[in-house]
């Protein structure tokens, strides 16, 4: 599909933060866009935000009945899927000396496992549409931050996953990509206990001035590449680094 408007789309983690902006923008133009998340009040507010071009489902991707429930929501609610957004994710910080094993296959699940069982169910229905899966990834892939291995390793997996179903998709016409953002304000690190609201947004007030154009990134900035993606019929398998030149290492001294 060359054109947002008609679009049918699910945005996982689509409650808050990142996801959230993405349905927004894609409802604005006219898509029709369900999200999914645990949090159902949390669904309710922004679809009800968004309005009605926007159906929400609750439920947690890790479990299978769950995520085929979410689907059929999302097919239902739109007629057809032409996008789907792996956006839900979990953070987990630690030092390596003290990482639990089971909090580091609990994050993998979420972020790596669940996001490649959905796209493995969404499949049939991308390919009536000729459509697109897109997977979030992360400059932790880029950039090395003492103490997030865990997540950055869930990262390098989701573009590597990328790569490879791009390459077994093709022959069906189901093109694969990653978007790769640099520091957007969302409520990941708060939500997984890294830091208070008020610490979080002095972490990304100290983080700006690391990227190359001044500041952090916007949910419309990081939904403008998806739909890029979306409508670009011959990429695939592509990583679209969107981090106003975070990845560049810059040192302002």
């Amino acid at each position: 599909m060359d054109s947002i408007q008609g679009m049918g789309v699910l945005v996982t983690g689509g409650g808050s933060g990142i996801g959230a902006g993405i349905a927004r923008y894609f409802a604005d133009r006219g898509a029709l866009v369900t999200i999914c998340g645990r949090r159902e009040d949390t669904l309710r507010q922004t679809a009800q935000e968004i309005g009605a071009s926007c159906a929400w489902a609750a439920g947690d991707i890790t479990r299978g009945a769950d995520r085929t429930r979410i689907l059929e929501r999302a097919v239902s609610h739109a007629g057809r899927l032409d996008l789907l957004v792996n956006n839900a994710a979990n953070m987990l910080r630690a030092p390596i000396t003290e990482l639990d094993e089971q909090a580091v296959l609990e994050v993998f699940n979420t972020n790596v496992v669940a996001a490649m069982m959905l796209t493995g169910l969404a499949v049939p229905h991308l390919e009536q549409t000729q459509g697109t899966v897109i997977f979030l990834g992360s400059v932790h892939t880029r950039r090395a931050y003492p103490g997030a291995a865990a997540y950055a390793a869930t990262k390098g997996a989701v573009e590597a996953l990328t790569r490879v179903l791009a390459a077994e998709l093709g022959d069906k016409q189901v093109r694969v990509s990653c978007v790769v953002p640099g520091a957007v304000s969302t409520e990941l690190n708060i939500r997984a206990g890294i830091c208070t609201e008020d610490e979080h947004a002095q972490r990304m007030n100290a983080i700006a001035s690391s990227h190359v154009l001044g500041r952090i990134g916007t949910e419309d900035e990081i939904a403008q590449a998806i739909a890029y993606l979306a409508c670009a019929r011959w990429t695939t398998g592509a990583s679209l680094v969107v981090d106003g030149g975070l990845s560049l290492g810059l040192s302002r001294v």
